[in-house]
């Protein structure tokens, strides 16, 4: 929420600076400018565990670590990061329209009330009903910007990340509910009446909602392939299962590697004095850990083993496959149901032939007006 404010002054600095020369233009800068770092503060934690947390760790002995020092990049919990993006998701969309609706509707209120202190306690005659609307909050000519912000982002949080929380559009859903009802409350007795103004479409919003939904698609393919266990486990159960019948028998064991404890480097071995008891490579001499990687011993020890390749392979598969299944649906669907209902073109044709015919009579009628005009000058001449 911190980061928002800031976000908002440097992108209406940025947009000033480059004094857009209609008002029309100016929106339509600010509002990419606005949605850029929108986007980046609430969606690069989602980005971020669904996508590079626990995906470059390296293993036991040879640890990815981070500007060069001892910061060992992030692992997921043993359950997978899918259910910490799940999380994530119910915390900041659920927690973001809570404090949304809360500030819609308690902001408003307070200015109000604050303005008009001093003549609240006047009576009537004294504190006109239009004094009372005049110190009422003013609508400015953004007014409606951040409306149209909100249910952008909103939308983006239950197409980008919705293979992982499919509960995400019922709770936009109910929220969308509740915030018709706060927002008509709040237009109607908390802001000034605003000035109605004509709008061709929604502007730069339509080009951004058709990206996010594009983008969407391929999100979904990725957390699927890449965050969720699904594609390893299809692979072992038709290639790599080796008990009777279709099971999962097994599937732990081979989804673990092994790694011999005497080969940790001594600087990442625990200390003498906080030595575990079970640190000890005559009594335990291997550990296991969640990759596909080539047993110690073994001539291409710690490198992936074939296994690896065949499931990174069916990802790419299903990525691929996915996607145009999806967008063949996606564009099937926008094809089938057209933006334009069959009645309304009806009627504007109709509107359409109605002016043309107006405007053909009205010709000719203005026509037949000045033939009778040089008709009766000529006559006049004739006489004269």
């Amino acid at each position: 929420m911190i980061l928002n404010f800031f976000y908002e002054r440097v992108a209406i600095w940025i947009t000033d600076m480059e004094v857009p020369k209609t008002h029309l233009e100016y929106e339509n800068r600010l509002t990419m400018k606005m949605f850029l770092f929108q986007f980046v503060n609430y969606y690069s934690s989602c980005f971020y565990l669904a996508f590079f947390k626990g995906k470059f760790v390296g293993y036991p002995g040879a640890y990815a670590y981070m500007f060069g020092s001892r910061l060992r990049n992030e692992e997921c919990d043993p359950g997978g990061c899918l259910i910490e993006l799940t999380t994530q998701l119910v915390i900041v969309m659920a927690g973001k329209q809570v404090w949304g609706n809360i500030q819609e509707a308690l902001v408003p209120w307070l200015r109000n009330w604050w303005v008009s202190r001093s003549a609240r306690s006047h009576p009537e005659s004294l504190y006109s009903r239009w004094e009372q609307d005049h110190d009422l909050q003013d609508f400015t000519q953004l007014g409606l910007f951040y409306e149209y912000l909100e249910m952008v982002i909103q939308f983006g949080f239950i197409t980008l990340f919705v293979a992982s929380f499919p509960l995400a559009p019922l709770l936009a859903l109910l929220n969308n509910i509740l915030e018709v009802r706060v927002d008509a409350w709040k237009f109607t007795t908390q802001f000034r009446r605003p000035v109605a103004a004509k709008a061709h479409s929604i502007g730069a919003w339509q080009e951004i909602l058709n990206m996010m939904a594009v983008f969407s698609v391929v999100t979904n393919a990725f957390i699927v392939a890449f965050t969720s266990d699904m594609i390893p486990r299809l692979v072992y159960l038709y290639a790599y299962q080796t008990g009777k019948g279709n099971n999962m028998e097994g599937y732990i064991n081979n989804s673990l590697s092994i790694f011999n404890i005497s080969e940790i480097p001594l600087a990442s071995q625990p200390e003498d004095e906080v030595n575990p008891s079970w640190f000890n490579a005559s009594v335990i001499t291997t550990c296991r850990y969640q990759d596909y990687r080539y047993p110690p011993g073994h001539e291409k020890q710690y490198t992936h083993t074939v296994q690896f390749w065949h499931i990174l392979a069916a990802k790419m598969a299903f990525i691929i496959i996915m996607e145009h299944v999806v967008f063949m649906v996606k564009f099937f669907v926008a094809w089938l149901i057209p933006d334009v209902p069959s009645d309304v073109k009806a009627r504007i044709r109709r509107e359409r032939y109605l002016i043309q015919e107006y405007l053909q009579n009205y010709e000719v009628e203005k026509l037949k007006s000045q033939l009778s005009q040089c008709n009766t000058k000529n006559t006049h001449i004739q006489w004269t």
